[in-house]
């Protein structure tokens, strides 16, 4: 069942402010627990009340009333916003970059595709930091085609059941790089479910990019960009996420000079911190035509104001996660009401362009609710371009996804993916990407 319509937001919803009981959620509530040392409230009515960071107010105060206020001066301070307090400044393309593509072409899944695999080289040297891109095109397709670019947790060789694909390394518990055959294996891609809709796939290892732990900048490519004397980025500069966004944009590089690929309809897609990496990709990166984010929670989709599941708090303690992240997010723990920017501008950063929001009704972790909140917060931003948002305040039931230009798909279970997400998946790219 797909939700088409429910009752107007209010205008309170519009303005960008929301409290506690803006919508009825379908999510438990659950004891309360401590993480890191720190208290999570998992029971909707200690989530606090809070007032959003309005999208359609620039920081002078004046009004955001169409897209071309939004364009070219709302959207590039809220970027900036983002860069200096989240995730870090990126650098731009290198000068030096190259692919090398060593399979140009070779017939796989019983013929119904044509497999490329490419090693990006990030600098110069060829030993530097490099990822492997694998590329599945249909072998039928005659014509570009729209393409799921996948953010993955393990190397190529692990996400498809293709014995033609090159071995890969991941990195070990020792932090060093182990064949992927001793790594662990997060899900397998299914490449044939996608060529039959006529849409390419290419997968991509994160940890290609750059390691995903603390003390990893020597290892990744956050190492070619540090100044003289700099053992590690500045408290505006990349943190991980942000390091294996610019990795995704690197690899659509690649995508826009491959003839098969219509490289102006490419989705992009990834689970937990890699739907994080995927939501700023495609917020900083508007050449991505869809996002399509799994369980990103905290740090990406969901409400940071909202006391609910993890918070700052929790990403940057230490022995978790704050070198995903720009060394000035840590000045906000216990502070998110202190911060400029919040999700719902995230979301609305992807305006006009599709996302998809897809969680777990029992991920309490990743506040579900706190998605879809930020999702309604955004609506109005993509009405300013003529696109339909959720349109509605009210959490839909588990597994009755909301599928408009903002779409939200929350299914029965808990973190990750359920294969029924991936119908979903191909269903959204159909709507938007097969026109």
């Amino acid at each position: 069942m797909i939700v088409r319509c429910c009752r107007v937001l209010p205008a309170l919803t519009a303005l960008g402010i929301l409290a506690t009981g803006a919508a009825h959620g379908q999510i438990a509530d659950y004891p309360a627990d401590s993480v890191a040392g720190i208290p999570v409230n998992y029971t909707e009515a200690l989530a606090g009340s809070y007032k959003l960071p309005d999208p359609l107010v620039l920081l002078n105060g004046q009004p955001v009333k169409d897209a071309k206020t939004w364009t070219g001066k709302r959207r590039p301070e809220i970027v900036r916003l983002f860069e200096e307090n989240e995730y870090g400044r990126a650098p731009g393309r290198p000068a030096e970059m190259s692919f090398d593509v060593f399979d140009k072409g070779t017939p796989a899944y019983d013929g119904k595709a044509i497999r490329r695999q490419v090693t990006i080289y990030f600098s110069k040297g060829k030993a530097g930091p490099k990822v492997d891109l694998l590329l599945y095109l249909p072998a039928d397709a005659g014509r570009p085609v729209p393409v799921l670019l996948n953010a993955s947790f393990s190397a190529n060789s692990n996400v498809v059941d293709d014995p033609g694909v090159k071995p890969g390394e991941v990195w070990g518990r020792d932090k060093k790089k182990v064949p992927a055959t001793q790594g662990r294996v997060f899900g397998k891609l299914d490449i044939p479910s996608f060529l039959k809709e006529g849409f390419g796939v290419a997968t991509v290892y994160y940890g290609d990019i750059d390691p995903d732990f603390e003390g990893g900048v020597p290892l990744g490519v956050r190492a070619l960009y540090l100044k003289p004397g700099q053992d590690k980025p500045g408290p505006d500069e990349w943190g991980g996420v942000s390091a294996w966004a610019w990795g995704l944009s690197r690899a659509l590089d690649y995508l826009e000079t491959d003839k098969g690929v219509d490289a102006k309809k490419v989705a992009v897609t990834g689970v937990s911190r890699l739907g994080k990496t995927v939501m700023w990709a495609g917020a900083h990166d508007t050449r991505f035509a869809m996002v399509i984010a799994s369980c990103s929670g905290e740090g990406g989709a969901a409400l940071s104001r909202r006391n609910y599941g993890e918070t700052i708090a929790h990403l940057v303690a230490p022995g978790r996660y704050p070198y995903q992240f720009a060394g000035n997010y840590a000045k906000y723990s216990g502070h998110a009401d202190d911060m400029p920017v919040d999700a719902n501008l995230l979301v609305a950063l992807i305006a006009p362009r599709p996302l998809l929001l897809q969680t777990g009704n029992t991920d309490k972790w990743s506040d579900p609710k706190g998605e879809f909140l930020a999702a309604v917060s955004a609506e109005p931003v993509y009405r300013l371009f003529g696109k339909q948002g959720l349109g509605t305040d009210q959490m839909p039931l588990a597994g009755q996804p909301i599928l408009h230009d903002i779409g939200y798909l929350m299914h029965a279970g808990g973190h990750g993916m359920v294969p029924s997400d991936w119908d979903v998946y191909r269903q959204f790219m159909k709507m938007h990407l097969a026109k």
